[in-house]
């Protein structure tokens, strides 16, 4: 196993133990989130996207490389027809199962083994997409 796979498999790590502990890896909570009953899941997803700002838009200009190697490249894909298609399926399944793909795992991490329908729903999802659609 190679360094880049040793960092990549520790941040998949914390990312999963960040997702239990902030709760979004129980349906139930995600769900009470949607509904504004529970706003808690608010402070998970802000520092979130905090930390994916700063590494997107501050990093870049103190660090010369990627320490993992690469290069930083400037994003360009522009909003298209079907990324807010994709954005509104995902919306819908993530209020209907309170489950994205991130949290499934996280929640089969801590034994939540019905998640394993919502999980095979959006392999076929990504499948149908792949096939069909790409």
């Amino acid at each position: 196993m190679n360094n880049r796979n040793i960092v990549l498999f520790i941040g998949g790590i914390v990312f999963g133990f960040g997702l239990a502990v902030g709760g979004m890896s129980k349906p139930e909570i995600v769900l009470s989130f949607l509904q504004l009953k529970d706003i808690g899941l608010v402070v998970l997803m802000g520092a979130a996207t905090g930390v994916t700002f700063v590494a997107i838009n501050v990093v870049p200009r103190f660090v010369e490389k990627p320490v993992l190697g690469g290069e930083f490249k400037p994003r360009t894909r522009a909003l298209s027809r079907n990324t807010l298609i994709g954005a509104a399926i995902f919306g819908v399944g993530w209020g209907l199962s309170g489950q994205c793909p991130g949290s499934a795992l996280s929640s089969l991490g801590i034994g939540n083994l019905p998640v394993l329908l919502g999980m095979a729903a959006m392999f076929l999802g990504a499948y149908v997409m792949g096939r069909f659609f790409g």
